[in-house]
């Protein structure tokens, strides 16, 4: 290639970081990467992500359970904003009556150590739990989905997707198909919702 004057494209590993300092109260890291539960609704995980589209940009943030590794919520947003994580919350607390005792885990981003994010957890009688600061391994259930999530959809994929919109409904798509289609070894060959209605069977 270099012969012919050409050069290999390089991916930008260069992730979106929400983190800004410490600018509200900064929780204990209760998991301490131990990331499996036993049940549902026992240890939940969050992040954002950003996909870049030829410049424009959008961003995903979902709720993982560390049960079964299904997205309980997300929400997809062109700003990584405030009103972004209230919606993913609300669609979480709407599909889940009793959450007292959950850990919940994130990193340190500035949305996570907001007052009102953090009032919203304790009214639910969640614990909160972050990451070390610089410790992406810290959430590695997430780095992981994330890293499957853009590998299987999006990277050297791209030119699938005209709009940015296209793209949005894409990731929408593909997150259904996660939870409801999408078989993992971990879970006896079932997707995440089959293996959580099943040990709720049995």
């Amino acid at each position: 290639m270099v012969k012919l004057g050409l050069k290999p494209l390089k991916r930008n590993k260069r992730k979106y970081s929400s983190y800004k300092g410490t600018v509200g109260k900064i929780a204990d890291n209760l998991i301490e990467r131990d990331f499996n539960a036993e049940s549902p609704n026992q240890k939940w995980y969050t992040d954002i992500t950003e996909f870049n589209l030829r410049g424009e940009k959008c961003y995903l943030s979902p709720i993982l359970d560390g049960y079964n590794s299904e997205v309980i919520s997300h929400n997809i947003s062109k700003s990584p904003n405030l009103e972004q994580i209230n919606d993913m919350l609300n669609k979480a607390f709407d599909k889940n009556d009793n959450l007292e005792g959950l850990i919940f885990h994130s990193d340190q981003g500035w949305q996570y150590q907001h007052q009102s994010y953090q009032q919203r957890l304790k009214n639910q009688g969640i614990k909160q739990s972050m990451s070390r600061k610089g410790n992406s391994m810290d959430n590695g259930m997430m780095e992981n989905f994330f890293g499957i999530l853009k590998t299987e959809m999006f990277y050297d994929q791209e030119d699938k997707y005209e709009t940015l919109d296209d793209l949005i409904k894409a990731i929408d798509d593909y997150i259904y198909y996660y939870n409801y289609d999408r078989i993992k070894v971990k879970l006896k060959g079932l997707s995440p919702v089959q293996f959580r209605l099943q040990s709720l069977n049995n």
